[in-house]
């Protein structure tokens, strides 16, 4: 079984492949289309959820509390698509981005085509024969090795489940009912 470690590896070294090929690829700093266009709230299984939880225990609390709030709205949200709460809207960047998960890690280098899940920028630029010899990832056979990795939960479950968003919310705002709960 592969530990999430060496499937970063796998990954890293698929994109590493891409960029060298292509140094103009688009998904780079600045580009957040993807963050901006999430269709459902995220998948992370229990290792992702381990890494990501220290992610965030490393925020300053204000952007942890940021986060916490935006995490509670999308609980409510039935419009799509989403903006990911981890997206630092002002800068465009995740505030998390050691530490973020696998989908995020493959979105614009690896495909799902029969789930939606490639980049339209990218299909785009394919296309129109820009970027005709890429050499997409299967990202079926990453989601096989993240089925070894744990539970997979919604991101609003494993933040609603740990102390650190419970307790970042400022007790003098309404909370979610949704937060409320999982005490």
């Amino acid at each position: 079984m592969m530990t999430l470690t060496e499937l970063h590896a796998d990954i890293d070294k698929r994109v590493e492949l891409i960029r060298a090929d292509h140094p103009d690829w688009l998904c780079r700093s600045g580009c957040d289309g993807c963050c901006h266009r999430l269709a459902e709230i995220p998948q992370l299984t229990e290792a992702e959820w381990t890494l990501l939880r220290d992610g965030l225990s490393l925020l300053p609390q204000d952007a942890l509390q940021t986060i916490c709030r935006e995490v509670a709205t999308l609980v409510e949200q039935a419009s799509r698509p989403i903006v990911c709460p981890l997206l630092d809207q002002s800068t465009g960047t995740c505030r998390v981005y050691f530490h973020r998960p696998i989908a995020c890690r493959t979105y614009g280098f690896f495909v799902q085509r029969d789930k939606g899940l490639y980049c339209k920028d990218i299909e785009a630029q394919v296309e129109n024969g820009v970027l005709n010899d890429v050499v997409w990832g299967n990202h079926d056979a990453i989601d096989q090795q993240l089925k070894c990795m744990g539970e997979a939960r919604e991101l609003t479950l494993w933040l609603a489940d740990w102390q650190g968003c419970q307790s970042s919310v400022d007790p003098q705002e309404p909370l979610n009912p949704y937060f409320r709960m999982a005490k």
